[in-house]
């Protein structure tokens, strides 16, 4: 049997384990996924433990994708890297290697189920944190014109200052949230990186800010119909719901890890059966 899993503090939250083993149940796979807890100055044993227990792959979460990605034991891919945040181990060659599947969470999301098309592409991301940073890079290295806005400003002039620097021909700007009614305006994609809007009635973009042209994915999935995504609709933009980032980052650690193409949809009705519940 494979055992794969999270790593996180906390984790009881986590709906990575249904959506997960509902891909092992659909192709047959003898394995099974598992959360793990550590001590928060315990990174390091921890994945190093997982290595010597034979674990197949990990995924990390929060407060360990940045502490994860410094360690010397972990060989992190190139965007991971530009990143500074692995979600995604796996164990499966003689090294440890990492990988940031929110960055190809947020690309899939927007191709696939928002009908993107990213090349040439202007993007405006909304938040500078984690969630930001992979997005940002996602999209830059998909080959959109990147523009972030945070709260403050000098964090967003940061990573679009990282983006030009790390993603070959990548063109990205920082700013406020104050410029966001002019940068929207010629925009083809907006995501909010942010958790406003979590379990919240609240949005960090003026409605009056979107139009029909927008394709809007909101990484909050909790609600699923977040205040930005029903005005979003009402401007007749395309919305994509939080759980979709979350559901093709799960899909495209579990391919790293299987080699396997992974069952979308059985990992889709796992995941939002979770979520309603």
């Amino acid at each position: 049997m494979d055992v794969y899993g999270l790593i996180g503090n906390p984790v009881g939250h986590s709906l990575s384990p249904p959506m997960h083993e509902a891909a092992y149940d659909t192709l047959g796979l003898d394995a099974r996924y598992v959360t793990f807890e550590p001590a928060e100055d315990a990174v390091a044993a921890a994945v190093e433990g997982a290595g010597a227990l034979g674990v197949a792959g990990l995924n990390v979460t929060v407060p360990f994708k940045q502490d994860v990605a410094a360690l010397p034991s972990v060989a992190t891919d190139d965007l991971a890297s530009a990143v500074g945040a692995v979600n995604t181990l796996d164990f499966s060659d003689a090294s440890v290697t990492g990988h940031n599947t929110d960055v190809e969470g947020a690309v899939r999301a927007l191709r696939e189920q928002g009908g993107a098309s990213l090349s040439s592409a202007t993007a405006v991301v909304v938040g500078a944190g984690g969630a930001g940073r992979a997005v940002a890079f996602g999209l830059a290295d998909a080959g959109a014109s990147v523009r972030v806005a945070n709260r403050t400003a000098s964090r967003a002039t940061d990573l679009a200052a990282a983006v030009e620097r790390e993603v070959d021909g990548a063109t990205a700007t920082g700013g406020g949230l104050d410029a966001l009614d002019e940068w929207l305006a010629d925009a083809d994609v907006l995501v909010n990186a942010t958790s406003v809007g979590m379990e919240t009635d609240e949005t960090p973009v003026p409605a009056n800010a979107l139009h029909e042209r927008l394709v809007v994915l909101d990484a909050v999935y909790a609600p699923l119909e977040t205040r930005l995504l029903r005005d979003a609709a009402a401007a007749g933009a395309t919305t994509v719901d939080g759980a979709w980032m979350l559901l093709h980052q799960g899909a495209a650690a579990f391919e790293h890890w299987t080699g396997e193409d992974a069952p979308v949809d059985a990992m889709n009705d796992a995941l939002r059966s979770h979520l309603d519940a």
